[in-house]
């Protein structure tokens, strides 16, 4: 079963609104886009569509939090990050203003809007702005569970919310924490982290190399700041051999975090997947995936590329 992230954040913003008069969602004329249509429907007094104007819907979000309220801010993950940066750290984040800051369009899913409209630089952008939480769910549940989690988080926040639907891979009865990682499947041999889309195509490579003989533990590292240290750490210390996998540059993105924590913790063979310092392409969402290795098979290749860094042999030969 698929279901496109983005369609859960809507509903879980209407719950919200239902149930906190103090909810009010702010959006840069992408409303049908990030599905915060909804809202707008629901609590028409509590929407405010404030145009193309990603710098302004930030430094208005920490207005409406100074004035008490929880602001939701939304727009396209590279304008909102790109433009509205500066006052995202010093509005917000240097002022510790409780604003939840949601972009959309993440990752390869706008392709055919060309280079300029992937977002895949969002995350090294938040994570490196002290104070700010950075999240991406991995499914449309836990896309509900991360919008009320962040209702309830006392601070800013920033997450990454997916367009396209997505397999759902998490149950409602698995625990969500913000902070605090999830197994999604245990093994011993090879650790692959993920988060969002990714974590899906994780589980597919873990089928994989199951069949190849070796047992992957899956990691759904659904917040990207602060890291799940404790989990992290225990599971490179059992498998010695890492491989992250994320819809983002491998250049400050959510590899580039894990890989640094093990550099001083734990010192282990770290393969990253994700887009290799470089520009995307017009195409398909699928094509752009395929042309940035954010695949299923790529995910196979570098974990056992991990464990031959591991063990001392040769990789595999790669065409």
């Amino acid at each position: 079963m698929k279901i496109a992230p983005r369609e859960a954040y809507g509903r879980a913003l209407v719950e919200l609104g239902r149930e906190n008069d103090d909810i009010v969602v702010l959006d840069a004329d992408v409303a049908k886009a990030s599905m915060t249509s909804l809202f707008k429907e629901a609590f028409p007094d509590r929407f405010f569509d404030l145009g193309i104007a990603e710098s302004d819907i930030m430094a208005t979000g920490a207005g409406f939090a100074l004035a008490g309220k929880i602001p939701f801010v939304n727009a396209y993950a590279n304008f909102l990050l790109g433009n509205g940066w500066e006052q995202l750290r010093l509005s917000i984040c240097y002022s510790r203003q409780n604003v939840k800051i949601v972009g959309h369009n993440i990752g390869a899913s706008s392709g055919k809007d060309g280079p300029t409209h992937l977002p895949l630089e969002d995350i090294a952008l938040a994570r490196v702005i002290p104070g700010l939480l950075v999240l991406e769910p991995a499914d449309a549940i836990e896309t509900r569970k991360a919008t009320r989690a962040l209702a309830a988080y006392a601070g800013p926040a920033y997450m990454r919310v997916g367009r396209m639907p997505t397999p759902v891979v998490t149950r409602e009865d698995d625990p969500f924490v913000l902070g605090r990682a999830n197994i999604c499947r245990p093994g011993q041999d090879v650790t692959i982290v993920a988060c969002g889309c990714m974590t899906a195509k994780a589980l597919e490579a873990a089928a994989e190399l199951a069949a190849r003989g070796l047992e992957a533990e899956v990691i759904n590292l659904h917040t990207i700041k602060p890291l799940d240290e404790e989990i992290l750490l225990a599971s490179a210390r059992k498998t010695r051999a890492v491989a992250t996998a994320e819809e983002h540059s491998v250049c400050g993105g959510m590899g580039g975090a894990v890989a640094e924590f093990l550099a001083a913790r734990c010192p282990v063979p770290v393969r990253a997947i994700g887009s290799q310092d470089i520009f995307g392409i017009c195409a398909s969402y699928e094509d752009i995936q395929e042309f940035f290795g954010m695949t299923s098979a790529k995910i196979v290749e570098e974990a056992e590329t991990a464990c031959a860094m591991r063990d001392g042999r040769p990789a595999a030969p790669r065409c």
